[in-house]
């Protein structure tokens, strides 16, 4: 069995490479996202984008801030090799809508904003409250589990090398 320290080293990549893939799937490929109950899914890249690149044993940080923030340095920050560390997404399901980041090293959710829950008028409301915003808190859980879950199943199989790999070399550099 694998030290937790080695194997944390040995995988970490792994949080950085579902981030860079999960992108390009928003880009590109949006039907891989899960469509429960026939709703209407869709899932954004929001306000923020951490790269990060290892050049000469120095750590080289690119951040792309701002609600209309164009990612061609993100794009151009991928073809010198560098890898999403952190991405800030929108994701909406009918009328509801989710923001968060992905930290990639720890797949952890921060920042989450869900959508919002009714008013609380009485006490009674208090505890109704509370299990619609831990339910509102799940989905976004589910969403990411859903997709790491994808991320995974492609990574190991003879996919990842044949279809995936060179697609995401092809969209980085035709972007």
């Amino acid at each position: 069995m694998l030290d937790v320290s080695v194997a944390y080293n040995r995988y970490q990549f792994l949080g950085h490479e579902f981030l860079t893939w999960l992108w390009y799937v928003i880009e590109n490929d949006q039907e891989r996202l899960p469509n429960p109950e026939s709703k209407k899914v869709s899932l954004e890249i929001g306000n923020r984008v951490v790269l990060e690149n290892r050049v000469n044993d120095a750590l080289e940080s690119i951040t792309i801030k701002g609600d209309d923030a164009g990612l061609e340095e993100g794009v151009l920050a991928l073809r010198k090799g560098a890898v999403v560390t952190q991405i800030n997404l929108a994701y909406t399901e009918g009328d509801h809508q989710w923001h968060f980041t992905i930290n990639g090293e720890s797949l952890s959710l921060t920042g989450l904003k869900t959508p919002e829950t009714g008013a609380v008028e009485t006490k009674d409301d208090i505890e109704g409250a509370i299990l619609e915003k831990v339910f509102l808190y799940g989905k976004a859980v589910e969403l990411v589990d859903h997709l790491y879950r994808q991320f995974i199943r492609l990574r190991i199989s003879s996919q990842w090398s044949e279809n995936v790999l060179p697609q995401l070399k092809q969209w980085i550099r035709s972007s």
